[in-house]
């Protein structure tokens, strides 16, 4: 071989550099094992940041996060992932997912009065539901789009909440609530309200909270995998163009009908595990459409077409308004201050505080090297 050819070779070898660390991360960090990984280790370490570190570096209590609250930002996290996958993928804005969550945790809580207290079983019937009534509502509701799609959701969950509140109150006990709720040991000997032995005090303190994390990270997975599916794809499609989606030959009807259902499962798992974790149903914070109010909210701030950012969102509106609403001369006024969390969250990070997060990823990325981000 010539001198000239061996140093062509060699400038060639030259110009292709190796992929920088922050390449090879971007890489790994999509993989579906790295997704649950990341999401197990995030949701077994919140108790541990957000509880125990504040603890020693002696925050007063009354500004930091306790245990319960956590493990309810995770139940509400789980509905929050799952309207995602409806107003952030699919380009559906729903007024009515109350419905899902309330008729789950009232689907649950009677059963475990009258049938079995199995946490397991609670869910189960709590999330087929959830399912069985986004089938029907979501099969009307889908005929109309846009605002009107919106209203009718709106217009069932108020026809819910109020037949719940008083034809069927016989049942739900009404305006007090549904309070027969009777949980048993998980598992038949694992009560949720007892501490796990072999892990210590600040990482994981109940069974609770265990049933709960295992739940969040299985539904972050399913999340997941459905948006990296084809499915995924033809959801994301729909919600950039309804109209080239049909004339590709896609019923986009049906696809649409599955979103809505396959939202509403997530909706019925969170609101069975509120039921299991409070023990009470109450109709104000179930059916009102309230509730389908904060978790738009919860979406938003989280960041609107993002795996982790409703998690995120739901942590923030559940610390604001359990934390912040204890607080001495401000507590009176957290709606005024979630509003404005809100207005800056909109204005200065428009894609939600995830959002925020990938830019400031790729800002680091920049600084490493990165490419192709």
């Amino acid at each position: 071989m010539s001198d000239e050819v061996k140093s062509a070779e060699a400038g060639d070898s030259a110009e292709v550099e190796s992929p920088s660390l922050y390449d090879r991360w971007l890489a790994v960090r999509e993989r579906e094992v790295s997704v649950a990984v990341l999401t197990f280790l995030g949701v077994f370490l919140a108790p541990f940041v957000l509880v125990a570190v504040p603890e020693m570096l002696g925050i007063p209590t009354q500004y930091v996060w306790y245990r319960s609250l956590v493990t309810l930002a995770l139940i509400w996290g789980i509905f929050a992932v799952g309207y995602d996958l409806l107003l952030g993928f699919t380009g559906l804005l729903s007024f009515g997912h109350a419905i899902f969550w309330g008729t789950a945790a009232y689907a649950a809580g009677i059963f475990s009065a009258n049938v079995t207290g199995s946490p397991i079983a609670m869910l189960l019937v709590g999330t087929t539901t959830a399912v069985l009534f986004a089938w029907v509502i979501g099969w009307i509701s889908l005929r109309r789009g846009g605002i009107y799609f919106a209203i009718l959701t709106l217009a069932f969950g108020q026809m819910i909440y109020y037949i719940f509140l008083s034809p069927l109150g016989w049942l739900t006990g009404g305006e007090n609530g549904f309070n027969e709720v009777a949980v048993d040991p998980l598992l038949g000997f694992l009560p949720l309200g007892a501490e796990v032995a072999f892990i210590p005090d600040m990482f994981i303190r109940t069974w609770m909270f265990v049933f709960v994390g295992i739940a969040t990270v299985l539904a972050v997975v399913v999340a997941n995998r459905v948006l990296n599916s084809p499915y995924g794809i033809v959801l994301r499609a729909i919600r950039e163009n309804e109209q080239r989606a049909e004339f590709v030959g896609l019923n986009v009807w049906r696809y649409k009908l599955m979103a809505f259902i396959i939202s509403g499962a997530f909706a019925g798992v969170a609101g069975s595990l509120y039921v299991i974790q409070r023990q009470f149903v109450p109709i104000e914070n179930t059916l009102n459409w309230t509730v389908s109010g904060e978790i738009v909210i919860m979406t938003v701030l989280g960041g609107v077409g993002s795996l982790f950012g409703p998690i995120l969102g739901a942590g923030l509106y559940m610390y604001v308004a359990n934390i912040v609403s204890g607080m001495p001369t401000i507590g009176d006024f957290w709606h005024m201050i979630l509003g404005l969390v809100f207005v800056f969250v909109v204005v200065l990070l428009p894609n939600g505080i995830w959002g925020g997060v990938d830019w400031l990823r790729d800002r680091v990325g920049d600084a490493l090297g990165g490419d192709d981000r």
